[in-house]
């Protein structure tokens, strides 16, 4: 919760937008709501909870205090206590239909708070999910779980369509966010040892892919003063590192093969199978729906002939590969070597399918 100040004030204060203080007080405000429901959530928690061992206190803070008194409740109070936590968690990623605060937000803040709130606010829900709320009310999890999951479908699809339609590049970045937020909750709630681990490395590939189109993005509008599709062209032939750049982390986000965006798509999508076929099958559109709107995206902005803003464009600087150049390894390392980070997480995800009865 710390963090969000520190976002609202990048967003409100840097953003060049005359809506900026609107726009911004509207994610806080969603966010703080969410939170006051999950607050409320935890307190009931600690009430539940027993004295802490050597403490004089009536209850224990203590986080395995927490799961347990979770775990002893009847399914009934899970599975109003499941709503109030994930009140919160929904509105930080976000998922359909808590996601009206994010178009504007990403699309009118500035480079560094878009990074923060798309590369690492929106992991910050899912690894609530995955640390809070699956052990705390798994009884309250499984009753919800289909209706989770047909919402995580929907959004994936309904972002997706939208982003199809988008003339603004970081509009159409910020849909495109949505659409495969929805798949990581659908890998989570697939509550498949599979789906779990391609959910933590797609939230790694995620971060990299969304932080480096955004980079994409924040280059082009510097250099041409525009981001709408409609006014570039042709900015290949005088910038080939950036048209490079710009070709892995879209690849990457389309889920190439030997990129990470494949290995935590492949994993996620035979997680969500194995919970259902059609929503695999569906949820499978992901990919499809991304090479159409990210594709077409990179040959409007830079194939095709050349527009007035590409007449005076120059290449990335030295600082600005200096940026690019982690985020580059990183997409192939995770393709490459996605053992590093599986073998990291599977006790982790051993024991949350434990707590879940899986």
């Amino acid at each position: 919760e710390v963090a969000l100040i520190p976002i609202y004030f990048l967003a409100g204060a840097w953003s060049r937008h005359e809506r900026r203080i609107q726009i911004t007080f509207k994610f806080f405000l969603y966010t703080i709501i969410g939170s006051l429901f999950m607050l409320a959530g935890f307190v009931y928690l600690y009430l539940q909870t027993g004295p802490a061992a050597g403490s004089l206190a009536a209850h224990s803070s203590d986080i395995q205090a927490f799961y347990t008194a979770g775990k002893q409740l009847a399914a009934a109070d899970q599975a109003w206590l499941f709503w109030l936590i994930f009140a919160a968690f929904a509105v930080k990623m976000p998922i359909f239909p808590f996601h009206t605060w994010q178009p504007d937000t990403y699309t009118e803040s500035p480079v560094p708070a878009t990074m923060l709130l798309s590369g690492i606010m929106l992991k910050m829900g899912i690894y609530g999910c995955l640390r809070w709320l699956l052990p705390v009310v798994p009884l309250g999890v499984s009753q919800w779980q289909q209706l989770v999951m047909v919402l995580a479908i929907i959004g994936i699809i309904y972002g997706a369509v939208i982003a199809i339609r988008q003339r603004d590049m970081k509009r159409l970045i910020a849909y495109s966010s949505l659409s495969h937020v929805g798949l990581m909750i659908a890998g989570v709630f697939s509550l498949k040892a599979i789906g779990l681990q391609g959910t933590v490395v797609q939230m790694l590939a995620h971060g990299v892919n969304v932080v480096g189109m955004f980079l994409v993005a924040d280059a082009i509008e510097r250099r041409t003063g525009t981001r709408n599709l409609a006014n570039l062209g042709g900015l290949t032939r005088r910038t080939p590192l950036l048209s490079v750049c710009f070709l892995v982390m879209l690849l990457s986000t389309v889920a190439l093969p030997l990129t990470g965006g494949f290995v935590g798509e492949f994993l996620l999508l035979a997680g969500v199978y194995e919970f259902n076929m059609w929503a695999g099958a569906v949820a499978g559109l992901t990919i499809i729906f991304s090479a159409v709107y990210l594709l077409r995206m990179y040959q409007r902005a830079m194939l095709g002939p050349d527009s007035a803003y590409s007449e005076t464009i120059t290449d990335l600087t030295g600082a600005e590969l200096a940026m690019f150049a982690p985020l580059i390894v990183l997409v192939f390392w995770l393709g490459l070597f996605p053992g590093t980070f599986l073998h990291l997480s599977e006790p982790t995800i051993s024991s949350i399918l434990t707590a879940v009865g899986r």
